[in-house]
């Protein structure tokens, strides 16, 4: 398998032993106290970002110093079940779980770890359970999985990759074990003592889990890390974290499953695409939308089931779209099986109101994405979108943003009552559907299923 973890990750051996944070880490903890923590538990990170500014210092100071009605734990404050040992910080198997006051989005985490006899624990990202850890000598006498080791994740469904550890990487009960953690978008790798246990899986919204499928939202683009812990004693040190650019990050992406795809884009011109080609120009390696010039540019090769994988970059209030089994000819949001927008997220704040159907990734018109996952403004972005019979499938950044049957919309309520007689199409080409702006694309790909 191919992994770009050489894209800093692997410049250096991190020793268990480290004090100091390797570079371009920082450290989660100062070595004194647990300023720059708060207890949280099993909860809705979105129930923090719900709260106001004033409910929230409040809620972290209770939940700090104390104030918050007790649990079955007893008293559900840090200070009453957390403590500072030299460089460790120690849990004694209660309380609420230590929780970064601090957002993260895409990262490399540094974790060791130390557990006693009957400890079941894990890392929260972004809130949301779990990077499992566990005691795995005592077999698996609930049906849990234990015996299987530490690092999955653990909360996926059963049979997500990721659930289980592609290996049984523990230490001995009682040795410090090291956790390298690398997160961008959704997709998760975990190394657990210099072993890959988890390789590039989505971390599933746990909170969502009840819900229809069509329902459930990805997790946050950020949020808290967590250290749960519960039925044992359990020792934390050398906790560094490393935030990833939008460049790293979209390398990272490209890096995987690349088994299959074929250029389209050969980086000099439009060799290969038809219809009007004029409408951009290639610069540096890159296509770049023309000023006051709209239209729909495709790879002249006729598709039926495919993913296509590329890059993109927005100017403020920038609009184009990926064309989906465009005819050659008309409007592909309508004659073709739909436009995949590429849309600032921005949008309304530079031009105004839009339907939420016209918004990123949305099947145009007739579904919407979920929103906040692009990169900001001048950066690049990488999606993959899937084409499947008469699903669609939009990956952003990492994050599964949409996943549609358009055979299953209602065509009595898409937005303005619009007619789509090319929704149902199981054949045409892939391209771009410009508006002026100057948006631009690379690394354009195209994988045949």
């Amino acid at each position: 398998m191919k992994h770009t973890l050489a894209l800093s990750l692997l410049l250096f051996a991190t020793s268990v032993l480290a004090k100091e944070p390797p570079a371009g880490f920082k450290s989660l903890f100062n070595g004194k106290d647990l300023n720059g923590w708060f207890g949280w538990s099993t909860q809705d990170p979105r129930e923090l970002l719900a709260m106001s500014p004033e409910k929230l210092a409040t809620y972290r100071k209770q939940s700090v110093e104390g104030g918050l009605p007790e649990g079955k734990q007893g008293a559900q404050h840090i200070n009453a079940h957390w403590k500072i040992e030299g460089d460790e910080i120690v849990n004694d198997g209660n309380g609420l779980y230590l929780t970064t006051e601090k957002d993260y989005g895409d990262i490399e985490l540094l974790v060791d770890y130390k557990m006693l006899p009957k400890g079941d624990s894990g890392i929260y990202l972004r809130g949301v359970p779990q990077v499992q850890i566990w005691d795995t000598t005592e077999g698996d006498p609930r049906g849990l999985g234990q015996d299987k080791g530490s690092g999955g994740l653990w909360n996926n469904d059963k049979g997500s990759p990721g659930k289980d550890p592609l290996v049984h990487a523990d230490k001995p009960l009682g040795e410090w074990n090291h956790f390298r953690i690398l997160m961008v978008g959704s997709r998760v790798t975990v190394f657990l003592n210099d072993q890959l246990v988890v390789d590039h899986a989505i971390l599933e919204n746990y909170f969502d889990k009840k819900k229809p499928a069509e329902q459930r939202l990805p997790i946050l683009p950020k949020g808290p890390l967590q250290l749960q812990t519960h039925g044992s004693e359990i020792r934390w040190k050398n906790l560094f974290v490393r935030e990833i650019g939008s460049e790293e990050a979209c390398k990272i992406l490209a890096s995987h499953d690349q088994d299959g795809y074929e250029s389209i884009f050969n980086g000099k011109d439009m060799s290969g695409w038809a219809g009007p080609i004029d409408v951009v120009k290639v610069e540096d390696g890159v296509i770049v939308w023309q000023d006051k010039k709209g239209g729909t540019p495709y790879w002249n090769t006729e598709l039926s089931d495919f993913q296509a994988r590329v890059g993109f970059k927005l100017p403020p209030g920038g609009n184009n779209g990926l064309a989906i089994r465009y005819p050659g000819t008309g409007n592909t949001a309508y004659e073709g099986m739909t436009e995949s927008q590429i849309l600032d997220d921005n949008y309304e704040k530079v031009r105004g109101p839009i339907d939420p159907r016209q918004a990123h990734g949305s099947v145009y018109g007739m579904v919407a994405a979920a929103r906040g996952y692009q990169h900001p403004i001048g950066e690049w972005n990488f999606e993959e979108v899937t084409v499947k019979g008469s699903t669609i499938k939009v990956e952003l950044n990492g994050t599964v943003i949409l996943n549609a049957d358009v055979s299953k919309v209602d065509m009595e309520n898409v937005m303005a009552h619009s007619k789509h007689p090319g929704k149902d199409r199981t054949k045409g080409f892939f391209g771009f559907a410009g508006h002026s702006d100057p948006v631009q694309f690379k690394d354009v790909f195209i994988r045949k299923l």
